[in-house]
C-alpha cells in the first residue's frame, strides 16, 4: 500500500471511464486507457491543474463538493463515492469509535441459534472472529478457517470452493478498498494486503484496478468436496454495539437441492466431531 491512495484511485477510475460514457468526443488515437485529466477536470468543473495534484498526491483535501463532482464525472456507484469520501476525508472518521474484534457473548449465542445455516462474524479485514457450527462445516475444505481473502487468494481449496472464482475474488478485493478508505492507517490491513499482492499476481492485479465494493445480499455459489455444489444467498447486518463488524448469514432457498445438501453437511459435520 501506498501512501497516495486518493491519487492512485482517481487514476484508476479515470482510465476505467470511456469517452462516449460521459459524452466526451474521441479524435485519433488516444494515449491513456480512459478520459485524460483534463477530461475529468471539465467534467469536474475543476481546474486542470488543481485535478493534477489530486492524482500526484501533492494536494490531498479536495472539498465535500468537489468530491461529488468527481464523483459524478468518474461515474462512481454509491460504494465508490463514498470510498473516495474517506480517502479526501470528507466524512466522518469512524476511528473516533474504538473498533474492536472481541464477539460479545450474546453473539455467540446468537450465532449458535442458527442450526440450520452458517453464520459467522467478521471485521473489516474480512478476518473471521466466529463462527456456528454449520459455518466451520461449509468451510472445512480450508486449511484455516482465518481470513476470506487470505482463504480464497492463498489456500489451494479456494478455487474448486469459490465455484465463481473471479466474480468472488473481485468482491473480496473490493471489500478490502473500502476497508481501506475508512482506516488506512490500519496495520492490521496492510499486514495483510502486503502480503496477498507478495502471494497472489491476481490479489495484486486487482488490488490496482481499486474497486471498491461493500457487503450487501448476493447469490454465493461454492462446491464441497463433502455434499457437491451449493447456492445461498447471504445477508450482512452491521454489529451495533461493536464498530466494524458485521454478521454474516447464509442460507438456502427451503427445500432445494442446496438446503437439502446443507443439511447433510451439518450432520456429517456433528457426526465427525463427536466420533
Amino acid at each position: 500500500m501506498t501512501d497516495n491512495q486518493l491519487g492512485e484511485f482517481l487514476r484508476a477510475r479515470r482510465a476505467a471511464v470511456r469517452p462516449d460514457e460521459v459524452g466526451m468526443p474521441s479524435h485519433g488515437v488516444r494515449r491513456v486507457a480512459g478520459l485524460r485529466r483534463e477530461e475529468v477536470a471539465v467534467l469536474a468543473g475543476v481546474n486542470a491543474d488543481y485535478y493534477t495534484r489530486l492524482e500526484q498526491g501533492r494536494e490531498r483535501h479536495p472539498s465535500a463538493q468537489v468530491v461529488d463532482a468527481l464523483s459524478r464525472a468518474l461515474l462512481l456507484d454509491t460504494d465508490a463515492r463514498t470510498h473516495l469520501h474517506h480517502l479526501s476525508g470528507t466524512t466522518p472518521s469512524q476511528r473516533t469509535v474504538a473498533a474492536t474484534d472481541r464477539v460479545a457473548p450474546a453473539l455467540r449465542v446468537l450465532l449458535d441459534g442458527y442450526p440450520s445455516t452458517p453464520a459467522f462474524v467478521i471485521n473489516p479485514t474480512l478476518d473471521i472472529l466466529a463462527a456456528n457450527i454449520l459455518a466451520e462445516a461449509l468451510y472445512s475444505p480450508f486449511a484455516l478457517m482465518d481470513n476470506l481473502a487470505r482463504m480464497a487468494f492463498l489456500d489451494p481449496a479456494g478455487r474448486p470452493f469459490h465455484t465463481r472464482w473471479d466474480r468472488t475474488a473481485e468482491t473480496l478485493v473490493g471489500h478490502l478498498r473500502q476497508a481501506s478508505g475508512v482506516d488506512p492507517g490500519s496495520p492490521r490491513l496492510r499486514v495483510l494486503v502486503d502480503e496477498l499482492i507478495t502471494r497472489s499476481p491476481d490479489f495484486d492485479r486487482l488490488w490496482n484496478t481499486h474497486t471498491v465494493r461493500g457487503k450487501t445480499r448476493e447469490n454465493k455459489h461454492f462446491h464441497h468436496p463433502d455434499v457437491g455444489g451449493l447456492t445461498l444467498t447471504y445477508h450482512a447486518f452491521d454489529v451495533r454495539d461493536a464498530p466494524g463488524q458485521q454478521l454474516i448469514i447464509y442460507h438456502a432457498e427451503p427445500g432445494s437441492p442446496s438446503a437439502e445438501s446443507l443439511s447433510l453437511l451439518g450432520s456429517a459435520h456433528v457426526t465427525a466431531n463427536h466420533a
